[in-house]
């Protein structure tokens, strides 16, 4: 198997010298396969800091989840919070709290603390996944501090679609997924299920196996993902759609153990029986009269999970202290209406208003159920304003407020239940885009952005373990943005699009220390500052050979706790690949990833710097089936995300794929 890799990988790299020499005319090999659900997306005709990752890179580069597919853009970063064995990202430095998740317009972070184990999220009913950085529209709602994701799904546009796929991975693993779709002019409808499952992730040949890790087979690494969804729309005319989406989520995992050097961790062996996510939702665009529109988004998401902690890795008993059983029984209903008009020449005038109700409940194992409640709504005006030909104003102000409708606190001594004090907080968020177009091949913006996120129920309310003292009054943290960004056009093969980005945070929320002797609490303490730059490339070299390529730095200085270090963010991160298709039915990808050195704590453990090279190649056999196969960690990397969690050393998958449409 390794030699016939070898010999892959070597025809690759001679089969692009040639085509380099020849210099052939260039195409554009960057659609994506699969037609997105405009319904879902939020649009800001001027933005040039939108970026996307199309459902065709996710597949030519083997992203089966949110979390990997996110980490092929410039500014984010991926972790793995190796605590709780999720998958999450970092938008220039800032984490998911404050960079809400969206699916088509819909938010579906979890209420309790915000997070979302992007992990759990399978591609294979997207379109796109959208990022919006610093300058993120005031139409996506409240807590978008540092940017915003939106997940577009699929849509069907012909009379039959079916997209299927099955395959085999390292570890024991299988991956299978079906979208099956009709579009018969004014009626659509999709269907998609999707299963991946793993009993185990394979180390590094170079890891040093230990008391806690005997083998290769990562212990207690297992992850069940099975999603459906399905969707119905209505079109009945060219401007109005009316659509009804349901998406199930079912998961179940292990964690991992600490297998690092640092003292003041604890082995936990933790386990997922489930985490469950459901979401309804509807969505409708009416056009009045040509220059005016109503968007409605109405949407029900329900969120459930399981974790049991174990005495020890057998993952039987739980009689020691730290042993429990916690359930989470969470939803959100809530609304967003939109509404524009062009009436006023020269301008595109749009408001918002964002309704959420978010319903936390948690309890352990014999012990009463915690209600929390939280209320948050959003009022807001964006505008693109175009005085002339070449340039364009995007100004936007919103008004953001939350309100605490329960909150409940459970003495375990008495096994009493009373409530926190009643507390709101209300924000303002204010911005400005400029937008300029200096030719055809050379654009240009400006953005300013301040932008605020509310404290989560965890930040408010949480003891941590009997550790801290909780801040019902906690206000909400702000940030103000700048971005320099351009777009530059050479020759019709080269595309360069470089950013600098500086955040100013005031009012951080931040764990302050011994308030009481030996507990902490989190307060409203915290000033930093953010800075950086990043830098996407792209070359067509030829007909059969593109590269895609960019950088990341990032600087973070804690300016009130300087000794306290941010964690999980390198300074510098590069990716690139190389796509060469070597006849009609022959594609190869060989991909690049460096990351520098991260911290791993607050208080300065590391995690080094690592480079990753991965490969697949796609072959078409028959007319609508083509296999595609490939080695993720080519080198047998032993590196890791965050210090004492390595992640998965070379492993191989091999996929059939079915596309079908007529």
């Amino acid at each position: 198997m390794k030699r016939f890799y070898t010999v892959i990988v070597l025809i690759f790299f001679t089969q692009i010298f040639n085509n380099i020499l020849k210099a052939q005319t260039s195409i554009d090999t960057s659609n994506s396969i699969i037609k997105a659900f405009e319904l879902g997306e939020i649009i800001v005709s001027a933005s040039l800091d939108k970026e996307f990752v199309s459902s065709d890179e996710m597949q030519k580069l083997n992203k089966t989840n949110v979390a990997g597919s996110l980490n092929l853009l410039p500014s984010l970063i991926l972790c793995n919070i190796g605590a709780r064995n999720e998958g999450t990202i970092y938008l220039r430095g800032f984490d998911i709290r404050s960079v809400p998740v969206y699916a088509d317009g819909i938010p579906i972070y979890v209420p309790y603390d915000g997070y979302l184990d992007l992990a759990r999220f399978t591609t294979n009913d997207l379109s796109k996944i959208e990022v919006s950085k610093g300058f993120s529209s005031i139409l996506y709602g409240p807590n978008t501090i540092g940017g915003a994701i939106n997940l577009i799904s699929a849509k069907p546009v012909d009379k039959i679609e079916v997209h299927a796929k099955m395959g085999i991975m390292s570890g024991n693993a299988y991956n299978t997924s079906v979208n099956i779709g009709s579009n018969i002019g004014k009626i659509y409808l999709l269907g998609s299920f999707s299963k991946l499952k793993r009993e185990y992730y394979p180390l590094s040949a170079n890891f040093d196996t230990s008391k806690l890790q005997t083998n290769l087979k990562r212990d207690n690494s297992y992850s069940e993902d099975d999603k459906a969804s399905v969707k119905f729309g209505f079109t009945p005319n060219k401007t109005d759609e009316y659509s009804v989406n349901y998406i199930y989520q079912h998961g179940k995992k292990g964690n991992p153990v600490y297998l690092g050097n640092d003292n003041n961790v604890k082995v936990r062996y933790w386990q997922w029986p489930y985490w469950d996510k459901e979401s309804v939702y509807f969505i409708s665009k009416t056009v009045i009269k040509k220059m005016n529109y109503i968007k409605t988004r109405l949407f029900y998401d329900k969120f459930k999970n399981q974790l049991n902690s174990y005495d020890d890795n057998t993952y039987t008993t739980q009689n020691n202290k730290y042993a429990f059983q916690s359930f989470y029984n969470d939803y959100a209903l809530g609304a967003n209406i939109e509404a524009g008009t062009e009436l006023i020449n020269k301008n595109n005038l749009k408001i918002a208003g964002h309704f959420k109700n978010d319903i936390h409940r948690e309890n352990n194992l014999n012990e009463p159920v915690r209600h929390f409640s939280d209320y948050t709504s959003s009022f807001g005006i964006e505008d693109e304003y175009n005085p002339v030909t070449n340039l364009k104003l995007v100004p936007g102000i919103s008004y953001n407020l939350r309100n605490s409708k329960t909150a409940e606190d459970y003495n375990s001594k008495t096994n009493v239940i009373t409530n926190f004090p009643e507390n709101e907080n209300s924000a303002i968020n204010k911005q400005i885009a400029v937008y300029y177009k200096i030719s055809k091949k050379i654009n240009m913006s400006f953005a300013v952005a301040n932008k605020t996120r509310f404290a989560t129920m965890k930040d408010r309310y949480s003891y941590r373990m009997g550790t801290a003292i909780p801040n019902p009054d906690l206000k909400a943290e702000s940030a103000m943005n700048y971005e320099l960004a351009t777009d530059f056009t050479f020759f019709n093969k080269i595309t360069l699009h470089p950013e600098i980005f500086y955040s100013k945070l005031n009012n951080t929320i931040q764990m302050v220390d011994n308030i009481q002797p030996g507990l902490s609490q989190m307060q409203n303490t915290g000033e930093a500052e953010f800075v950086g730059m990043d830098f996407s490339f792209s070359y067509k070299l030829s007909k059969k050979l593109n590269f895609n390529a960019n950088y990341s730095y990032i600087e973070r200085h804690n300016l009130t706790f300087p000794g306290i270090k941010f964690t999980d963010v390198p300074k510098q991160k590069v990716f690139g690949f190389l796509e060469y298709q070597a006849m009609k039915k022959l594609d190869f990808v060989l991909s690049c990833e460096y990351n520098s050195q991260r911290y791993s704590t607050s208080y300065g453990i590391t995690s080094p710097e690592f480079i990753l090279f991965n490969s697949q190649v796609s072959f078409a056999f028959a007319k609508y089936l083509k296999i595609e196969t490939g080695i993720n960690n080519m080198m047998d990397k032993n590196y890791s995300l965050v210090e004492g969690y390595p992640e998965s050393g070379r492993n191989y998958y091999i996929s059939i794929v079915f596309d079908f449409s007529k």
